[in-house]
């Protein structure tokens, strides 16, 4: 039984972000100090992603791990009630993920996934996204 009114769980949802998110934040202001340029959700790319590196050819998803279901994360964990609702939600999420992926790598993109869980030690994000410029040489 949720504790919440209908009119303040109603509230409290719509109060998430789907862009500009604190863990997206930190993706870019670490990419920033690597001295990394980027474009920031390009509606012309599928899926629309969260970061677009145009010179190393790749775009990086920042991804919250309760929403795109982390695997074997403590963040991705699954309400207790209307569990129908909730894993037909995370089925279409993660379905909706793997098919941009897809459409993106089809298109010549290389992808990364940062997940949101990444974002919480500063040294190792930077540790992951400074490798994975390194191992994305720029395009002449």
């Amino acid at each position: 039984m949720d504790t919440l009114t209908k009119e303040r769980r109603s509230w409290n949802m719509a109060q998430i972000r789907g862009a500009n998110t604190q863990p997206e934040r930190l993706v870019r202001s670490v990419l920033h100090r690597l001295g990394a340029r980027f474009r920031l959700h390009r509606k012309h790319l599928p899926g629309n992603p969260d970061i677009v590196l145009p010179r190393y050819g790749l775009v990086v998803l920042v991804h919250g791990c309760f929403w795109h279901r982390h695997r074997r994360c403590k963040y991705a964990y699954t309400p207790k009630t209307r569990l129908k609702f909730w894993t037909q939600k995370f089925e279409r999420n993660v379905a909706r993920d793997k098919q941009v992926r897809r459409m993106l790598r089809q298109s010549g993109w290389k992808v990364a996934t940062i997940w949101e869980c990444e974002t919480r030690d500063p040294e190792s994000l930077a540790n992951r996204l400074g490798g994975l410029l390194r191992d994305n040489s720029p395009r002449s």
